[in-house]
């Protein structure tokens, strides 16, 4: 791979939150091989390939760390047009919005592990990276059945059963839903665990036995304090918790992803103009807008009590399409409490590291693989800045370029 520099930038490495004016990055076989203040010649009098950025910023690609394909689906929708209109939504987000690595929570049909090997494979496909579970398992009568995604499982067996399927079939963690959610029937509530003990203890045993990582969703203080209690790798939503599930994350050092989008993605919450335009798009059921804006405020309060306090967070949206919403999840964080280099380190090394891909990714350092975005403006200053998007480079080849 020829040696590819990029000059004239204004740095954001995303290990602090400072901004270095004037820097060079030069890539070598897809990783960064140097980060230096001016211009640096390619070597051999002039060879590789010289781009002037002419003062945008350069940081690391973004992450969203809670994702799902399409649903609900039309009627008469097949495996192979579902797995195909994943493997799009994927693509425009790495090419639209500079979002280089997903981790899933959950997809039918295995179509998540599908894509990772897609995108792995020497053919240059251009999609993001791909952190697979396959299905999410829930009980039978468990949580959001209609999505396409759940397998339902019964008794510590099946749950067994259920986990061994998803590792054969080349899941990276198992989502557990514990408890109930926002968008699902009226059987389907957020303040309702779902599990017996001797499943919930079954499948975190087993997960353990296997070494795969816990994916939790979790929505009330039960179900967090469940998850953390029996080693949960991350927790997902958190709408409503308590002091005891702050003090249980800070002392097990459990990851928080609070997917803010579920719950204020409202007409009556939406401001921005991204906002409305999302909310309008998507139309939500007035029962499900309800839902959500009953648990909006005890959502954003335990946000911020869980951001203050310092609990490790990572940020995943839960919405589609994925070329808005890691954007949008970034909006959100920083209306309610974050700051935009809070948002942006949960965007990037935090959520890189949560997936495991710390020591490769998530930050703009010589050694890691060169996961990069281009923007025009300083997102530093503001965080929608982001959508100014002019460049887009995984493993250092060009995968988007937008600039005039």
């Amino acid at each position: 791979m020829p040696q590819l520099t990029l000059t004239n930038c204004n740095l954001i490495d995303c290990l602090s939150p400072a901004v270095r004016p004037g820097a060079t990055v030069t890539v070598e076989s897809g990783r960064i091989a140097s980060v230096v203040q001016g211009d640096t010649p390619a070597p051999g009098g002039g060879s590789g390939t010289v781009i002037d950025l002419q003062g945008a910023y350069l940081l690391p690609g973004l992450w969203d760390v809670h994702i799902h394909p399409e649903y609900p689906n039309p009627p008469g929708t097949t495996v192979a047009q579902l797995t195909a209109w994943f493997g799009q939504n994927l693509m425009r987000g790495l090419a639209e919005a500079g979002v280089t690595s997903v981790r899933c929570a959950g997809a039918g049909h295995f179509m998540d592990v599908a894509w990772k090997r897609a995108f792995e494979s020497p053919t240059g496909l251009a999609g993001p990276r791909v952190f697979a579970c396959g299905n999410f398992l829930t009980t039978t009568g468990g949580h959001f059945l209609t999505s396409g995604h759940a397998r339902e499982c019964d008794g510590p067996y099946g749950f067994a059963e259920a986990i061994r399927e998803q590792i054969k079939n080349g899941a990276d963690h198992i989502k557990l839903n514990l408890s109930g959610g926002i968008m699902g029937p009226h059987w389907d509530r957020h303040l309702d665990s779902f599990l017996l003990p001797q499943e919930i203890e079954a499948a975190f045993a087993l997960c353990h036995q296997r070494s795969m990582p816990v994916m939790a969703h979790a929505t009330n203080p039960g179900a967090v304090k469940a998850a953390i209690r029996l080693g949960a790798h991350s927790v997902e939503h958190g709408y409503v918790m308590d002091e005891d599930c702050i003090t249980g994350f800070l002392e097990s050092g459990t990851w928080y992803v609070p997917t803010l989008a579920i719950t204020h993605l409202t007409p009556a919450q939406a401001e921005s103009p991204w906002e409305r335009e999302y909310v309008e798009r998507k139309a939500l059921a007035p029962d499900l807008v309800r839902r959500a804006d009953a648990a909006a405020e005890e959502h954003r309060r335990w946000f911020r009590v869980a951001l203050d306090a310092g609990v490790p967070m990572a940020l995943g949206s839960d919405v589609l399409p994925l070329r808005d919403s890691a954007l949008l999840e970034l909006g959100l964080w920083v209306k309610n409490g974050a700051t935009p280099w809070q948002a942006l380190s949960a965007a990037t090394k935090n959520a890189a590291e949560l997936c495991g891909a710390g020591p490769e990714l998530g930050t703009l350092e010589p050694g890691k693989r060169a996961d990069m975005i281009a923007v025009a403006a300083n997102p530093l200053a503001d965080i929608q800045n982001l959508r100014q998007l002019l460049l887009v480079l995984k493993d250092g080849r060009i995968a988007a370029d937008h600039r005039p």
